[in-house]
């Protein structure tokens, strides 16, 4: 520790040095002037003082002698920012085989496959040496144990202790050339690594690809402003939200309950931010990252929500990598019938979504198309852009938003259900092509079961089946009397309280 004993108004003599009125100083007299020249043994004649001018060292003199070779040493006269480094090739989606062929039966966390394809990364010989895993203190909550022992937690020491698990097969083990940052309970020491390697390329001329993984709770929220300067400079690199949505995480009551992060990461220009549901829709997204940022070398970061929540995971369709990408994909059509909606799903509430479309189809004869929604901030923004063209453009063919270049041709209501505020949702309303009803987790949280959570919060598949009963009434498709009747078997509340007033 240096303990710096400092003079408040050094230099400025009876003026002010050691004075409590030194901050309040506006300027010196000429006699104050005189002492400062004095004290300094700068050569200002008394007849030039008043005049208070500059006074430059000769050019053979130890001062600017000194000044040069320090400016020389930190590589010239003016700050330079390099916009390129060496690029890297970013391994083939085939790397991934793994998340792209489905679990089976077996069920993981999407949280699991990104352990998996993290690990993939830093066994690649391409790039492996340049991934930057960053924990604050949660690895094993993340399952990421396993790479303990494989590449190790970095220490500028080593290991000087024997850690309480020691006799563990993967036990927390430092090492001088391990690779994970491991930065105890510190999000923002955290993300002030993140930062350093995501800008590596600008100050060392070195494409590092950091992956900070947090409690989603836990990083726009609370280091909110940091990631903002990271997009300020520009920084590349992935932000992984875990035990991201507002249900995920049984059990934890308001403390991990995240149901904005996707809106706070939408104020970010250059964060693209996504919530996918499935294992493949992980390893497309990261992939893809990776080729636009060491690749292409394009400025951008990525936001990506990951759940803790294990299911079967299912294998990637075909022709879906430009969907995922861009924002939404068709996941499954529903059969023949009269009446029709359309539902449109993110994260773990795409499968309460597609838990709805059977109910839909088998109790009530109604047809439902279920949607994969892996970025509603992606398709707001595509949105926004083809507005903008098509306002500076009136005499050319306009542009038409993706999501509603999807959803132009279908029929029946549409309903949208996520893990978030409605706000996340409805940001895509103005290129629906109907009815359009919203379901999010607008509240604080509770501590309960994922199920009694998704009950209260109204976005599980009872609330989904109900909503798209409720627009086919409010189009005229259905009478009142059958909304009722389902209500009654699906055992809602029609009276229950506002869980935003909660």
């Amino acid at each position: 520790m240096i303990l710096a004993k400092t003079v408040k108004g050094f230099g400025m003599g009876e003026a002010g040095e050691g004075k409590m009125i030194a901050h309040q100083a506006k300027k010196l007299d000429v006699e104050d002037l005189k002492a400062f020249r004095d004290r300094f043994n700068i050569p200002i004649s008394d007849a030039d003082i008043e005049e208070v001018p500059y006074y430059r060292p000769a050019e053979d003199s130890e001062e600017l002698q000194y000044l040069r070779d320090r400016r020389e040493r930190l590589g010239g006269f003016l700050p330079v920012r390099k916009h390129t480094a060496p690029p890297l090739q970013a391994p083939p989606l085939e790397t991934f085989k793994t998340q792209l062929e489905g679990t089976g039966e077996r069920e993981i966390s999407t949280t699991m496959a990104l352990v998996r394809i993290l690990t993939a990364l830093v066994r690649d010989k391409g790039i492996g040496k340049n991934i930057v895993p960053i924990v604050p203190d949660e690895a094993r909550t993340f399952g990421m144990e396993g790479m303990f022992r494989q590449i190790g937690i970095y220490s500028s020491v080593g290991q000087l202790y024997t850690p309480q698990d020691k006799e563990q097969l993967m036990y927390y083990r430092e090492d001088k050339e391990g690779q994970i940052l491991e930065e105890g309970i510190n999000e923002a020491g955290a993300f002030c690594s993140w930062l350093a390697a995501a800008t590596s390329y600008a100050n060392h001329g070195v494409s590092m690809i950091p992956f900070y993984i947090f409690y989603s709770m836990f990083g726009f929220q609370r280091v909110g402003d940091f990631i903002w300067a990271g997009g300020d400079m520009q920084a590349r690199g992935f932000l992984i939200g875990g035990t991201a949505g507002r249900t995920t995480l049984a059990g934890e009551g308001l403390q991990h309950q995240d149901g904005h992060s996707l809106l706070l990461a939408s104020t970010v220009p250059n964060c693209r931010s996504y919530d996918p549901a499935f294992a493949y829709e992980l390893a497309v997204i990261i992939q893809a990252g990776l080729r636009q940022m060491v690749e292409d070398q394009e400025r951008v970061f990525y936001y990506i929500t990951c759940m803790n929540e294990s299911y079967a995971q299912p294998a990637m369709p075909p022709d879906v990598e430009e969907g995922i990408l861009r924002g939404m994909y068709p996941l499954s059509i529903g059969g023949q019938g009269k009446l029709r909606v359309q539902l449109l799903g993110s994260g773990t509430i795409l499968r309460e979504v597609q838990a709805a479309a059977r109910i839909l189809e088998d109790d009530y004869g109604v047809p439902a198309d279920v949607w994969s929604v892996t970025s509603f901030n992606e398709l707001r923004r595509d949105g926004l852009h083809c507005e903008r063209w098509n306002m500076r453009h009136p005499d050319a063919e306009p542009m038409v938003p993706y999501v509603q270049r999807l959803l132009e041709k279908q029929t029946g209501p549409f309903i949208a259900a996520t893990d978030y505020m409605c706000t996340v949702a409805d940001q895509v309303r103005s290129w629906i092509p109907g009815r359009y009803a919203v379901l999010g987790t607008d509240g604080y949280g509770r501590s309960d079961s994922r199920r009694a959570l998704r009950d209260f919060f109204e976005v599980d598949r009872r609330h989904i089946v109900l909503a798209a009963l409720s627009a086919l009434k409010a189009d005229g498709s259905i009478d009142g009397g059958t909304v009722a009747s389902a209500m009654q078997k699906l055992d809602i509340d029609p009276d229950k309280p506002d869980p935003v007033t909660l």
